[in-house]
């Protein structure tokens, strides 16, 4: 099979293409015939070694599929052929992957099977997020920061499925848009420097009920301000490239709470509860309450640009690469 190799810790540039035996499931695995990989901005950061998890080297990257299930190991009773997305630790940038059947989840019947690739990490996210971590009630506020992005958008629609108000912040006009497309009430392009005042204003001086933060830095002090009496500051991630010191007196003062937001392990320690979540999920999708958005479908051996293109935040929603023979 065709596969992206990681050999030492690099750019996406210096991943090599190679040729690779086809890997053999183990007990309690299924190996996939991949349809599509999804990209996340966590590849960006395991590629350079500069994960929480670091793979053993060299290693295929990727971690977010769709597919179809080609061979079984033992203990495994899902049928040849079944319609699975899921999660793999690394090795979804390749024709086939290995991935533990109980990180698989089935792809309904009137789905497209590439576009599911799109859905579980985003989507799971978000839902983690605003149901699991906010607590977010019909009638509350939220502000969803890098709301064009892949898990922004489905925060957007999770929101707006829930009853919340949705707030949406974006850099440009052009992502401000996308996000009041996918149901934001009001968006704030944050490269305006006056773009937390007008958050201010938007609520009539009171702030919001929570803040969905994937970016860190200079956006999390800024996401503080505007939270209300009692809200909840959603930490996602550093996309903006700096880890922020969270000042204690501003949560003491106001009755903040910070709340981390990690899906996957939360995913691996509630398997049933996790599995519930995705059919939830997939239900919402087929009745039209959540549509995920995948802005581009780029054959598999353009990973690289693909990835640096994540990394400098020049994509909107989802990017999936797509195998050769399934393009």
């Amino acid at each position: 099979m065709k596969a992206w190799l990681v050999e030492d810790w690099c750019t996406p540039d210096r991943m090599r293409w190679v040729e690779l035996p086809l890997p053999q499931p183990g007990p309690g695995q299924v190996r996939v015939k991949v349809a599509a990989a999804a990209l996340n901005f966590l590849d960006t950061l395991m590629i350079g070694g500069r994960y929480q998890e670091r793979p053993p080297l060299p290693f295929t990257p990727g971690v977010e599929l769709s597919g179809t299930v080609d061979a079984v190991g033992s203990g495994v009773d899902l049928p040849i052929g079944a319609r699975v997305c899921g999660l793999v630790s690394h090795g979804a940038f390749a024709e086939y992957a290995c991935v533990d059947a109980a990180d698989l989840y089935p792809v309904p019947d009137g789905i497209d099977l590439q576009t599911a690739a799109a859905l579980p990490v985003v989507y799971g996210t978000a839902h983690h997020a605003l149901v699991e971590r906010g607590r977010l009630a019909a009638g509350e506020t939220l502000l969803v920061l890098a709301a064009a992005g892949g898990v922004g958008l489905a925060t957007v629609q999770l929101g707006r499925a829930l009853g919340v108000t949705v707030l949406a912040g974006a850099g440009g006009a052009q992502k401000c848009a996308l996000a009041a497309a996918h149901g934001a009430a009001q968006t704030f392009d944050y490269t305006a420097p006056d773009w937390a005042d007008q958050v201010k204003a938007a609520t009539q001086g009171r702030g919001v009920d929570a803040v969905f933060d994937p970016l860190g830095g200079d956006y999390t002090a800024a996401a503080l301000r505007l939270l209300a009496v009692g809200g909840r500051l959603l930490i996602v991630g550093f996309a903006a490239g700096a880890i922020p010191q969270i000042p204690a007196n501003r949560l003491l003062l106001k009755d903040l709470s910070a709340v981390g937001v990690v899906w996957g392990p939360w995913r691996r320690r509630h398997r049933a509860a996790a599995a519930a979540q995705m059919a939830s999920l997939f239900e919402l999708w087929q009745n039209g309450t959540i549509t995920p958005l995948v802005s581009q479908r780029r054959p598999l051996h353009e990973a690289p640009a693909a990835i640096a293109d994540l990394g400098a935040r020049r994509t909107t929603g989802k990017v999936l690469l797509i195998p050769g023979d399934a393009a």
